[in-house]
């Protein structure tokens, strides 16, 4: 997706970031911000033999092709995100699937596209999975099976110094950042409720395609603060040189989700397998290290677990 280079000190300091971090499997795509996603080349890593019982579980489609299409949007560092140049989807979302999907004996393609579009394409058949930092809920499971790999919760983040004086629980009247279409919008909305029905002024709520934009708005002092996923909130601030700061503590964790097919019981089941398997061997442990969010690591992978 489009990153505005000459607005927000934040991109470029992204940009450069993500090149050095950048994974050895990625994929490219365009940077188009619109609602069509584009295609990008398979995943260069190398597939490894799975057991047959792996193997038996994944779509006929799919294994024929020897390759999955994975549908991410492309803006949620460090989860998911375009390297400096403009095109290689990297992060640790990434990584970690690239290496549950080496498990299954598949390559990965990686194909941008906006975060509220994804579970509708899985759904459709436009993208064999969805992997892009999906909060598992009901309404969500309703719609898609989704397998656990990660815990995370919700973190604000504003300017260092918090020059407005804001906090998550007194920003009535004051402008605030958060990416469309994610669980933090139902979040700061319940806030503004709050706020009005305490007779005070409502949250000024600034809703962003992207999450390079919600960060770059703070960045740039458009809003006072944003929240987002925890471990995202956190690698914006180291990324952005002093220039934000973390608000308040993380709350509502919960499990990111794979996301396949309502009807495709058995390759969730081989998926939440291959994670199990990555921990067990501690390849999954040394890909969370390598991005810093080992804190939110998992002990077991499981199919449509309890919200």
């Amino acid at each position: 997706m489009r990153h505005p280079r000459s607005s927000f000190a934040i991109i470029t300091v992204l940009a450069a970031a993500s090149l050095a971090a950048c994974s050895s499997g990625g994929a490219s795509t365009s940077t188009s911000s619109s609602a069509a996603p584009s295609s990008a080349p398979a995943s260069s890593a190398p597939a490894s033999s799975s057991g047959p019982d792996l193997s038996s579980m994944i779509p006929a489609s799919i294994k024929s092709a020897g390759v999955i299409t994975i549908g991410t949007d492309s803006t949620y560092a460090p989860s998911e995100f375009l390297a400096a140049d403009g095109k290689t989807i990297v992060g640790f979302d990434v990584d970690l699937f690239n290496a549950v999907a080496a498990k299954l004996g598949l390559k990965t393609q990686w194909i941008t596209a906006n975060f509220g579009d994804i579970i509708t394409g899985v759904s459709s058949g436009k993208y064999d999975m969805g992997v892009s930092s999906f909060t598992i809920n009901a309404d969500r499971e309703k719609q898609v099976n989704m397998i656990s790999y990660f815990n995370a919760g919700t973190q604000w983040a504003t300017k260092s110094g918090d020059p407005s004086g804001i906090t998550p629980d007194n920003a009535c009247g004051k402008p605030v950042a958060v990416q469309k279409d994610t669980v933090q919008v139902a979040d700061i909305q319940a806030r503004s409720k709050a706020c009005t029905g305490a007779g005070k002024k409502a949250i000024q709520i600034d809703q962003y395609a992207g999450q390079d934009q919600a960060t770059a708005s703070v960045v740039s002092g458009k809003d006072d603060a944003m929240l987002a996923d925890s471990p995202v909130a956190a690698y914006a601030v180291t990324q952005t040189n002093g220039q934000l700061q973390l608000l308040g503590n993380v709350y509502d964790s919960a499990p990111y989700g794979y996301v396949v097919k309502k009807d495709q019981a058995q390759f969730a089941t081989a998926i939440s397998d291959a994670v199990n398997q990555l921990i067990a061997d501690g390849t999954y442990m040394t890909i969370l290290k390598k991005w810093g969010v080992e804190a939110g690591a998992i002990t077991n992978s499981q199919v449509n677990p309890a919200p």
